[in-house]
């Protein structure tokens, strides 16, 4: 049977290239998103091995479309890339609030509801669970986004714990500056993308497909002894921690 991939956040950017990928190595790819207009261009694209669900992944009561999707087959991959920077008002301690639960239910809960519905899914032994952070966690400036990316860094050390005699494994991949995504939509300058292009060893943006590379090689041959880990993907602009 062919080997199958589930992607939260499938619809563009990382999600998407890490779809493709997934698809070009032969896994069936259901990709996961809130904007079926967006899933169903990205399904275009990555060709008949893709499948979309539409979901909001962070709602208790839409996680299950995902799991009928998976319709009792072996979960091969898990990929939980959901998640967005959300701004907010935070002039009152009601504003704090809204803008703290939104960032934690947008990158946080997705990776914990998803992963908690799909678990008796995945294959044993062989299993592979992919969080995406931010480099934001580990340098902080994004005030709530970056505590919840670093939540997924304990997360993930919980997951390869307590899956690991079961053959799974658990990592994080931690983007830095990824360009040809949504991610920035409406909110980067010229200004902004060249102090992050200089914060870079390599002074250039990483791409969606660069990304998609480190899920390659986890989800292959080559990362079957890695879990645990947290893998820094950022040109150097934060290095080796």
């Amino acid at each position: 049977m062919t080997r199958l991939a589930v992607v939260t956040g499938g619809g563009t950017g990382i999600g998407r290239a890490t779809a493709g990928m997934l698809a070009g190595e032969g896994f069936d790819v259901i990709i996961v998103g809130r904007r079926p207009e967006v899933l169903d261009d990205a399904v275009k694209w990555i060709g008949p091995q893709a499948t979309a669900v539409t979901a909001d992944v962070s709602d208790p009561a839409q996680v299950p479309a995902v799991v009928e999707a998976v319709a009792g087959r072996p979960l091969d991959v898990l990929v939980n890339n959901a998640g967005a920077f959300l701004g907010g008002d935070e002039s009152t301690l009601d504003g704090v609030a809204a803008r703290w639960r939104a960032n934690l239910d947008s990158n946080v809960l997705t990776a914990v509801l998803t992963t908690t519905a799909l678990l008796p899914s995945l294959r044993r032994p062989g299993g592979k669970i992919i969080l995406t952070s931010s480099i934001a966690a580990q340098r902080g400036g994004g005030g709530p986004y970056s505590a919840a990316k670093a939540a997924l860094h304990g997360y993930v050390l919980d997951l390869a714990t307590s899956l690991g005699a079961d053959g799974i494994t658990a990592n994080v991949i931690s983007p830095g500056y990824v360009t040809d995504s949504e991610f920035f939509l409406g909110r980067m300058t010229p200004e902004g993308h060249q102090k992050r292009v200089d914060a870079a060893l390599l002074k250039r943006g990483g791409t969606p497909d660069e990304i998609a590379e480190a899920v390659r090689w986890l989800t292959g041959p080559g990362g079957a002894f890695v879990t645990g880990q947290i893998i820094n993907i950022n040109g150097g602009s934060v290095l080796g921690r």
